[in-house]
């Protein structure tokens, strides 16, 4: 007598029923199901990393920053510095969340709604602010938002045909035309008052001059599309 059980000296058995769950696989290996369930409770985890956070600030941040920039009728120093600093840490946030999701795979759909609209938010918040109080010119206003929503909709109307880039000059006026926001929400008198409107005036300037090679984007990939698509049906007519 070796002592060993029969079953074990007959070979491996067979997986018993009881030991399958309940989509029908060995308890030892993953099911479709479970594993779907599982890729599932992934998909939802990643909405809340920290780039989609980030994101989620900057939006609580911008009625918080309108309560602050109108506070004591808007003209108060103190208060209009701590907007300052609300609308900082909003263009702080801007700069690191989109950074941060490319880099760590945390790219998410809604940050890829929510992220521009924050941008939006912010940025169009203080200049209605500054331009309602009386500091910045609506003609000012009306030119940087005018473009940033008009840009956004022309990126939806191509995007059937590809999706344009953002470039260097963009990048470069986003963080221009933050600064002369902020140095316009701040009470400065003096060579500084009179250096952000000169800030302002390069923000503008570059704020018009991207925006027109946007549109000159636009319709080249949309002749490109066009010709692509014409090619391609012109071969499968042949």
């Amino acid at each position: 007598m070796t002592g060993v059980p029969a079953s074990a000296a007959s070979g491996p058995s067979k997986t018993c029923p009881a030991q399958r769950d309940a989509s029908g696989t060995d308890n030892g290996g993953r099911s479709p199901r479970g594993g779907k369930i599982a890729a599932a409770a992934v998909n939802q985890a990643s909405l809340w990393n920290i780039a989609n956070i980030l994101t989620m600030i900057r939006l609580l941040l911008v009625p918080g920053f309108v309560a602050l920039m109108l506070a004591a009728g808007g003209h108060d120093p103190a208060w209009r510095s701590f907007a300052w600093a609300a609308f900082s840490v909003a263009m702080i946030t801007d700069l690191f969340d989109g950074h941060l999701a490319r880099t760590y795979n945390l790219v998410t759909d809604f940050g890829k709604i929510a992220d521009p609209i924050a941008d939006k938010a912010i940025m169009g918040a203080a200049l209605i602010c500054l331009s309602a109080l009386g500091d910045l010119p609506w003609w000012v206003t009306a030119v940087i938002l005018g473009r940033e929503l008009g840009i956004t909709l022309l990126r939806f109307i191509v995007i059937r045909y590809g999706v344009i880039p953002a470039s260097r000059g963009g990048k470069l006026k986003t963080l221009v035309q933050g600064i002369a926001v902020g140095m316009y929400i701040l009470a400065l008198t003096g060579w500084l008052a009179t250096a952000r409107f000169w800030v302002m005036a390069v923000a503008v300037v570059l704020t018009v001059a991207t925006g027109l090679d946007y549109v000159r984007q636009a319709i080249v990939l949309r002749r490109q599309g066009i010709a692509e698509r014409e090619a391609a049906l012109e071969e499968s007519e042949a």
